[in-house]
């Protein structure tokens, strides 16, 4: 998976409308000229963090948060600064995860080139394994100082070790001044990773940026500097070359959003679970079985928005519904292939303009979230073909979560007001 190499003219000439509105690009070039087989890629991925989203965390009495949220990098960044004076680099908006982390120097085996550098920060510093952030990033404990001479000596730095993919990387806790746009964020706490085992192929080359609702996540760090609302619009995948935007904190957000109330799951405290009434495709709704959506912290059941994963799963006999009213309202004459992971592709030559039905995700607080066509079907550039661009949930990987993800929310302002426990979403052209 190649990664995006932004412009610096381009990022340097971003519009910045409010002081704290930073421009959001493409994590990865497209595989070929089609969007339809660049999603195929970037979705044969998805089985990872669908797995990281329907696990349940151990219930511990311990909020943990996850410095890796999935085995493949989510798929938007936004430039940011690191140390004083700031270093600039790329992190990953995550929605999923609350921990942020950065490739730090010496790292040989870091898969890039672009390392923050802690000894050119007057303002950075390593945290003891003593400090109250080390169990959040599952650290390993203190170690008993029996040896009364050794009382007064340092306890050691914060260090854990976490799985990615086919590798694991070795990271240090730290903090330092984080920079988003005209804001500074002193004393941020990050992961500061030093060393990567095994190959590192589905390796990020960037940070990321911890974007979900725990204590350890950019909203909780940045205390009421943000208000508790950040809100993203995401660019097409069809606009490589444009930027989207993440704007922080309730200034400049829409005034047309309709909110949605978010549901807490105490397993996954990370996650902006919200609660789906129904589907409906055109004017007719979905017949899905009852209980279909409904929520269950004990098995993480329920839905989930979230920025990393690429097309929008639907458990079995949800998708089963939505495909089956789709295909009945469709009628193509020649039936319906697969492709990747979709399943419902048809040639379009054989369908009548305007004959694909739009599809609406219903919730509750009277929230329609009716997709845009492009957020529906998926088209090939090559040939007349398009795909319903949703799948059903891997029954090896995930039976319960229903994942509403980035390519459906894309040109549309989908606003996360924690404070006020909501989430709304409002249409807006995002390239």
């Amino acid at each position: 998976m190649a990664v995006t190499t932004i412009p610096l003219l381009l990022l340097l000439a971003a519009t910045v409308a409010f002081a704290a509105d930073l421009s959001v690009y493409h994590n990865v070039h497209p595989s070929s000229s089609s969007p339809l087989e660049s999603i195929i890629s970037l979705a044969r991925d998805d089985d990872a963090r669908l797995l990281f989203l329907s696990s349940k965390a151990a219930s511990t009495g311990v909020t943990s948060a996850p410095v890796a949220s999935g085995q493949t990098p989510p798929s938007y960044v936004v430039r940011a600064g690191l140390g004083s004076p700031a270093q600039q680099l790329l992190l990953a908006l995550d929605t999923s995860a609350d921990a942020t982390w950065a490739h730090c120097s010496p790292c040989n085996t870091c898969p890039t080139n672009s390392l923050f550098v802690p000894t050119n920060s007057s303002s950075y510093a390593s945290l003891p394994c003593s400090s109250s952030w080390c169990p959040l990033f599952q650290g390993q404990e203190c170690p008993t100082q029996n040896d009364p001479s050794q009382a007064s000596a340092p306890l050691p730095t914060c260090a854990f070790s976490k799985p990615f993919a086919d590798a694991s990387f070795q990271a240090a806790l730290a903090s330092d001044s984080l920079r988003l746009g005209k804001d500074s964020i002193p004393n941020y706490t990050f992961g500061c990773v030093g060393s990567v085992t095994g190959p590192t192929t589905n390796l990020p080359k960037q940070g990321l940026l911890g974007l979900g609702r725990g204590p350890m996540a950019l909203l909780s760090q940045a205390g009421s500097l943000y208000n508790g609302v950040f809100s993203y619009c995401l660019p097409s995948y069809k606009s490589y070359y444009f930027s989207g935007s993440l704007r922080l904190g309730a200034a400049g957000q829409p005034r047309s959003v309709r909110y949605t109330p978010l549901l807490k799951n105490p397993h996954r405290s990370s996650l902006y679970y919200v609660n789906v009434t129904g589907l409906s495709v055109g004017r007719a709704w979905v017949k899905v079985p009852a209980g279909s959506f409904s929520f269950d912290p004990l098995t993480g059941a329920g839905t989930v928005v979230d920025s990393g994963t690429v097309i929008t799963r639907w458990t079995a006999p949800v998708y089963a519904a939505l495909r089956d009213e789709f295909r009945r309202q469709v009628a193509a004459p020649s039936g319906y292939t697969s492709l990747g992971a979709f399943d419902t592709c048809f040639n379009t030559d054989e369908v009548a303009a305007g004959g694909a039905p739009a599809v609406t995700i219903h919730m509750d607080g009277g929230v329609d979230l009716t997709l845009p066509m492009e957020n529906t079907l998926i088209h090939s550039s090559a040939t007349p073909l398009a795909c319903l661009a949703m799948a059903e949930a891997p029954q090896n990987v995930n039976s319960v979560v229903n994942v509403v993800a980035n390519l459906q929310q894309q040109n549309i302002r989908v606003v996360f007001d924690v404070a006020n426990s909501r989430v709304g979403f409002a249409k807006e052209s995002c390239n």
